[in-house]
């Protein structure tokens, strides 16, 4: 039998070919590429017909799993461990995909097998080494066997494992019987496959959902860490959690989506959070409903049960950050439930730094101190005045900090964030990322960030893939002690957890026993009792006529879909001051806003309610006359959140540069020629009128400029002027205007892969990519779009402009419906 060997590298497309016969026998064995070693792998082979093939040899683990609701979800591999591992293949095409946990590059190969024995060897490249650099890693939602676990954490390099080995789903039944057990002895010692990777084998999860014979879901809390058998049912939680506490265990929250989730801070201080979870994996998302709503102040999701991938993943954060604006030290964790969904093992994993060699005490130690991040691919190393997460920064007073930290990752980091209580305080494009000698990026920062309020600090970073994907990282908190003030909830926040519990209660009041209800009552009360920052709205409203008020009201409540907080922040109005407004102007706060066929929608928006979801240190301090929605044609649930329709913010002009400098900014984080001579501008308002809506302003030195806004059935035309009332004249005028996509559902995730640029042409497509958005201006100067916004430009130049007179630009919005944007795209005119 003639035998022979195939070299494969990284991303290899190289053919393999063997003579033909009906089957033939592949062997294959995984090396590091820098020392020719052996390793651990997860491989990947799929036939051209899409069948999937499964390696054999020592310890190997196959895997097969699909997600009941999307089939196309799907995660068929094998763990093998060092050594070589076999195949028998009929003749054909085949496409070979090898991994290993975070740290190396996929390779991959295209393999033609005919009837002769072969022997293919791929060389993993190593892209970094999370240990020589002090960090371990870890997860906490794992349903393998032990026997698995010996393969799985070494072909994942997974330092610290925790299979979740008693598992019970009914309520009062005790794990020690577990209905969804693993079963066999589960030693009650650190089991050690090698000096740096170990399995805690005593885990348990309680995930409820009947209580007696009635279905009845309340959700996930893990006990990890423990050493006996539990032998008490939940609920209620408090007990069992006391118990395994003083044996040294920790908790995991899992998701905070859960129905009974908002009562275990309270009823389980000191739980810990899973950032990423067992919804985020490496095949198609999956799971687009979810059991509650989201808070109406994360936008996205905007206060549904629905979405994509990254809704998912901003409601899980933003729940995170609510918890830790409670004052709630919730430190991050990472699970998969690999063994139940379609996703490796430590997909989500925590890295954990530690000061010299690894330990399983010194990493429970570190991850309990929050010396961590969560990733799903990027590395991040940071450190906030020189400390590392998890720290708590004392100050005197308003202070000016430095943040340092270094980004490396697979593929080139596309914009990185540090959220201050909740909100994105600095965003950071990842422009500056260098490739290194090894193939992964780097990208290094050092910046001032200054800080006047009591709270913490973290960092998270978007590594934006080329297939729509993304993968991201998200440190620890850092804690920050600023004399004089305290960290409190938002109003909407408390709110929130508040309605939260109350529903649950009300929900669980005739299914419950009192022990459990009783811990339902003292999260309420606790929650109650919490602090909220002081109330910070100011008026926006600048007539005090009904009429003015009947406007504002139903534009923010009707069309919308104002919370009463974002109504506030613009009118100044408490929640019984506008319930009575809402009463005695004869508006129904839940009747759906009425739309036209025959035209767009377009209002004036009100503010209130920021139009970005991402660099929100491109401050706002809304020059509202420049600012209008334009709400999507199609009545289609997938873009209809909280009873509305969708609708992107329309900025125009967002800013007018001349020979002068930067003559005009809606925002306020960049100097203009009138902030830096101290002169305010006065804030206006569009003028609604029968065709659409117009503005005008006049600056200081005589400029004009205004706009007038025309929606069709289809399409919004756009007219941009300014007029020179200096004495001298204007040149190398450009014009930014910017359409914000946070408020389109189906067209707001913060990437690039969803539009076309193709000047004068801007097109954003929804995730079926049969909707389309397309603008354009002319004169036209650039097309472009900034992903963490997410937003997206056509931006025109004025001619120059001698005094007295007046010149134009011209642009369009177009809605349209279908797959052939560039026939599309060349059929269109601006003109």
């Amino acid at each position: 039998m003639n035998r022979f060997s195939h070299i494969c590298v990284l991303a290899a497309s190289t053919l393999l070919v063997v003579s033909q016969l009906d089957a033939a026998v592949l062997t294959l064995n995984v090396v590091d590429d820098a020392t020719g070693q052996p390793i651990a792998s997860r491989v990947y082979l799929q036939a051209n017909s899409g069948e999937w093939h499964f390696f054999e040899a020592p310890g190997a683990q196959r895997y097969e799993k699909q997600n009941w609701n999307n089939k196309n979800s799907v995660e068929y591999h094998t763990c093998l461990l060092p050594g070589p591992a076999t195949v028998e293949l009929p003749s054909g095409i085949y496409h070979l995909t090898v991994e290993r946990g975070k740290e190396y590059f996929p390779a991959t190969d295209r393999i033609e097998v005919g009837d002769t024995a072969a022997e293919v060897t791929i060389r993993l490249k190593r892209w970094i080494n999370m240990a020589k650099c002090g960090y371990f890693s870890g997860e906490m939602h794992l349903h393998r066997t032990l026997e698995e676990l010996n393969t799985v954490v070494l072909a994942e390099d997974l330092n610290v494992a925790f299979p979740l080995t008693y598992w019970e789903t009914r309520a009062g039944a005790p794990p020690s019987s577990g209905n969804k057990n693993i079963g066999g002895e589960i030693p009650d010692e650190l089991i050690t496959i090698d000096p740096t990777h170990v399995v805690w084998p005593r885990n348990t999860e309680y995930e409820i959902f009947t209580v007696g014979e009635k279905r009845h879901t309340l959700g996930a809390l893990f006990l990890l860490n423990h050493k006996s058998v539990l032998q008490r049912g939940v609920p209620p939680w408090g007990p069992i959690a006391e118990q395994a506490r003083d044996e040294g265990a920790f908790f995991d929250m899992d998701k905070l989506a859960w129905p009974f989730s908002a009562t275990l801070p309270v009823t389980v201080p000191g739980a810990m959070y899973e950032l990423s979870n067992n919804h985020v994996w490496r095949t198609e998302f999956g799971f687009r409903q979810w059991t509650t709503p989201a808070a109406p102040y994360l936008q996205p999701p905007f206060g549904g049960t629905q979405g994509n991938e990254r809704d998912w993943l901003l409601y899980t954060l933003g729940m995170y950050y609510t918890l830790l604006n409670s004052g709630e030290k919730v430190m991050p964790i990472a699970g998969t439930a690999n063994g139940v969904h379609p996703v490796p093992a430590g997909f989500s994993r925590v890295y954990v730094k530690l000061d010299g060699e690894f330990s399983y005490e010194k990493w429970l130690e570190g991850l309990r101190a929050g010396r961590s991040f969560v990733t799903t691919g990027p590395m991040l190393f940071a450190k906030l005045n020189h400390q590392d997460a998890g720290s708590t920064v004392e100050l005197p007073s308003e202070s000016v900090l430095r943040l340092s930290f270094t980004v490396v990752s697979e593929q080139p980091v596309t914009f990185c964030e540090l959220i201050y209580n909740g909100i994105p305080k600095v965003t950071l494009m990842g422009r500056n990322s260098k490739k290194l000698p090894d193939g992964s990026f780097e990208m290094q920062v050092e910046i001032p960030v200054q800080l006047a309020e009591s709270g913490w600090v973290a960092l998270r970073v978007w590594e934006n893939r080329p297939d729509g994907r993304f993968r991201f990282a998200h440190t620890a908190p850092w804690w920050i002690d600023v004399e004089g003030s305290t960290l409190a909830l938002r109003p909407e926040e408390k709110e929130y957890l508040i309605d939260r519990v109350q529903d649950e209660i009300d929900r669980s009041q005739d299914v419950l026993g009192e022990e459990a209800l009783a811990e339902y009552h003292a999260a309420l009360e606790s929650w109650k009792s919490r602090d909220v920052r002081p109330d910070a709205s100011n008026s926006q409203l600048r007539s005090a006529s009904d009429a003015a008020l009947r406007d504002w009201l139903n534009n923010m409540v009707t069309y919308h879909r104002f919370t009463p907080a974002e109504v506030q922040k613009v009118l100044g109005l408490s929640s019984e001051e506008q319930a009575a407004a809402l009463k005695r102007l004869s508006i129904d706060g839940d009747q759906k806003a009425e739309f036209s066929e025959e035209r767009l929608t377009v209002l004036p928006y009100p503010g209130g309610r920021h139009p970005r979801t991402g660099f929100l240190d491109g401050a706002l301090d809304p020059q509202r006359d420049t600012k209008f929605s334009v709400f999507l044609p199609w009545d289609r649930p997938e873009f209809d959140p909280a009873g509305s329709r969708s609708y992107v913010v329309v900025d125009l002009p967002e800013a007018i540069f001349t020979n002068l400098g930067l003559t005009y900014l809606a925002h306020t984080h960049v100097p203009t020629i009138w902030s830096e001579a101290d002169t305010a501008l006065p804030q206006l308002e569009w003028n609604v009128t029968d065709t659409g809506l117009e503005m005008e302003r006049i600056l200081p030195n005589g400029i004009r400029f205004g706009a007038t806004v025309t929606p069709g059935a289809d399409v919004v035309d756009m007219d941009l002027w300014l007029t020179n009332g200096t004495k001298d004249p204007l040149t190398n005028m450009r014009v930014q205007n910017c359409i914000m996509l946070q408020g389109a559902k189906g067209f707001h995730d913060q990437t690039n892969s969803n539009k076309v640029l193709q000047a004068p042409f801007v097109a954003v497509h929804d995730e079926s990519g049969d909707y389309w958005m397309i603008t354009a201006w002319t004169p036209n100067h650039r097309a472009w779009a900034n992903p963490p916004c997410p937003c997206m430009h056509s931006d025109p130049v004025f001619p120059d402009c001698p005094p007295g007179e007046t010149v134009h630009a011209r642009g369009k919005l177009w809605f349209y419906r279908g797959t052939d944007i560039e026939a599309k795209l060349k059929s269109l005119s601006v003109e």
